[in-house]
């Protein structure tokens, strides 16, 4: 059943009108207390029991699974405004860092369900986080399916989207944590960031300074 129609006040009018990440991330605010973490900092170790929600203020957070060859995999990137923590089973299938120094609200599971907005408008948000957190796996997965370069171009553009100036941005995580999320080694990121450089759809002002110079060509790259 869609939140939406779950949902609806009596005017006949969703009272979600917010995304439902903003919905709950709203939730946050009264009764979690900012932390921060340092960068490289652990926020929870994989096999760690699942007891809380996280919701990004300022800094970037990413979520890995170590290999047994010593490599990690980088499950996803949260920015500022993201919820994450949120897992099927008791324990986290993840860890999860901060990839620079980084403001975080923590909040219990049990006490978002308990706070007297009632527990049907909570379940159905947190039920809605669940699917975009779905959705976001598969299209991580999808991704690494494709070339060097659709990886890169794909990685820039959803970026891009959820940074608030959408044509150029300071990227928040280091070239080795891109090559992890791609599956991809440094040098090809590099290389690869360097070919989109000389073709003049992107440009550097530094290793970290993106801005995005014709998003045409980027688009058909990743297509």
């Amino acid at each position: 059943m869609p939140v939406q129609n779950a949902l609806t006040r009596k005017d006949g009018r969703s009272q979600l009108a917010s995304p439902p990440s903003v919905q709950l991330g709203r939730s946050f605010e009264p009764i979690g207390a900012p932390t921060a973490f340092a960068r490289n900092e652990e926020v929870f170790g994989e096999g760690e029991p699942a007891e809380y929600l996280y919701k990004v203020i300022s800094g970037g957070v990413r979520t890995y699974n170590s290999l047994d060859d010593g490599r990690r995999q980088i499950a996803a990137f949260y920015l500022p405004g993201d919820i994450f923590g949120l897992e099927a089973r008791k324990f986290h299938s993840v860890t999860a860092e901060a990839i620079t120094r980084s403001m975080l609200h923590a909040v219990k599971k049990t006490k978002l369900m308990s706070r007297p907005s009632g527990d049907l408008m909570m379940t159905h948000l947190l039920l809605d986080l669940t699917t975009q957190e779905l959705h976001r796996t598969q299209a991580h997965i999808l991704l690494l399916l494709r070339s060097a370069e659709e990886r890169v171009v794909g990685f820039l553009l959803e970026i891009a989207k959820r940074e608030a100036c959408k044509r150029e941005f300071d990227l928040r995580m280091s070239r080795q944590d891109i090559a992890d999320y791609l599956g991809l080694t440094i040098e090809t990121v590099s290389r690869t960031l360097t070919r989109l450089e000389n073709a003049a759809v992107i440009s550097m002002q530094t290793s970290r300074h993106i801005v995005l110079r014709y998003r045409p060509a980027l688009h058909r790259l990743n297509s």
